[in-house]
């Protein structure tokens, strides 16, 4: 039998995971055994160090995404093992690149897991490299912290190795929508967004909150992740009329949908969720990025801040100086940070006799946690994920401005 080069490797990543599947069950079978007899620490964990991993874009066209996530981890991390890290052992962090692309997170993640013997995965950035490895994560009952991803079928069923930080989509498309309806009047909406499992939780996300209203989308387009074949889309939606678009995206296809229509004379008010990625679609679209609204799942991270209640926004700024200079303040990197703080702090409470499991019932006596952002966590056996809050932020002049 023959088959083709997509067929084959779709063959080939089936065999490779259920390969991994299969090793992880027998050793498992094998710590069992031998459990009661000598116990021992969970993986990555020794008496001096901690070993957790990431699979995320640091290359491609979701780069600056993966990258700033990376970074804004790291700063915190490395504070922390400059303070003698968590309970006398340092974090370390390996990560991998995934370039946004969900076999290769596979790939990752596997190797992460049989190989490297991590701890605990953490910051993951996307929602269909993020859903490919969940059998994976389940399988060896390794925790998941801090994912860049909104995605509903990361938080509902409740999954007890996945710990969610931010806010969902559907909450963040509820909110946009209620803006457009609520605010600006706006009832004829069309949604544009990437034909994949981000995209299609954002337009769920989005139908949601229309129907609570009596309306549906005027219009639809999409484009295909890792392109930026726009037009299509765009020109089914400005036929439609729409007079506010809802854009599931990443920066790069969604400023040139933005530029183009601006360039065409289409009017419409712009709305895109968190994973956008506000800093980098700003610069892409220059003047005609003026306007567009972005839903964000933390505060804008501005130095001149003199809230006092936002000490976390300062501490965040100050260690993003320190450990990359060359990076400016951004919502990307605040998460980063902020996904950090809540896995040290997980830690923490888990104690110097650390298991995975411990880890995870740790984690979910967080309850009502001062980050530093005027939004307090909060997690519970029954509730992995802690924030809750969404802010409306638009852009002007190239700076994102709360609004709401």
């Amino acid at each position: 039998m023959r088959f083709g080069r997509n067929c084959s490797g779709r063959w080939i990543l089936v065999a490779g995971m259920l390969a991994v599947i299969f090793l992880l069950t027998v050793t498992g079978c094998d710590q069992q055994r031998s459990s009661a007899a000598r116990p021992g620490p969970d993986p990555g964990v020794s008496d001096h160090s901690l070993r957790i991993g990431a699979s995320l874009a640091l290359s491609g066209h979701a780069g600056y995404l993966g990258t700033q996530t990376l970074h804004g981890a790291r700063a915190y991390i490395e504070y922390v093992n400059a303070a003698g890290g968590v309970h006398g052992r340092r974090i370390e962090l390996v990560a991998y690149d995934d370039g946004y692309d969900p076999p290769r997170c596979m790939l990752n993640t596997q190797k992460l897991v049989v190989e490297d013997r991590v701890f605990s995965l953490f910051c993951y950035v996307g929602t269909p490299t993020t859903v490919k490895i969940l059998p994976l994560v389940e399988e060896a009952r390794v925790p998941l912290v801090g994912m860049f991803t909104g995605a509903h079928a990361l938080r509902e069923p409740l999954n007890h190795y996945l710990v969610n930080i931010r806010a969902s989509y559907y909450q963040e498309t509820r909110a946009a929508v209620q803006h457009m309806v609520e605010k600006l009047g706006v009832r004829r909406i069309g949604v544009f967004y990437q034909y994949d499992a981000y995209g299609f939780d954002g337009l769920r996300g989005t139908e949601l909150a229309l129907k609570a209203y009596g309306l549906a989308p005027v219009a639809t387009g999409t484009y295909i992740r890792g392109t930026l074949n726009v037009e299509k889309g765009l020109a089914r939606i400005m036929n439609s009329g729409a007079r506010a678009v809802m854009m599931i995206g990443t920066y790069e296809p969604c400023a040139k949908f933005i530029r183009q229509a601006r360039a065409r004379g289409f009017r419409a008010t712009f709305y895109n969720v968190s994973f956008v990625g506000a800093d980098e679609l700003a610069r892409r679209t220059a003047e005609a990025g003026n306007g567009v609204i972005v839903t964000q799942v933390v505060p804008p991270p501005k130095a001149e801040s003199g809230d006092a209640r936002l000490w976390g926004i300062r501490e965040y700024i100050t260690l993003l100086q320190r450990y990359f200079p060359q990076d400016r303040p951004n919502f990307v990197s605040l998460e980063g940070y902020l996904n950090a703080r809540v896995l040290v702090e997980g830690l923490k409470r888990a104690g110097r006799n650390l298991t995975r499991e411990g880890f995870i019932r740790a984690l979910e006596t967080i309850t009502n946690y001062d980050l530093g952002i005027d939004n307090n966590l909060s997690f519970s056996a029954t509730d992995h994920q802690g924030l809750e809050r969404v802010y409306i932020t638009r852009i002007e002049n190239g700076r994102s401005v709360l609004i709401q």
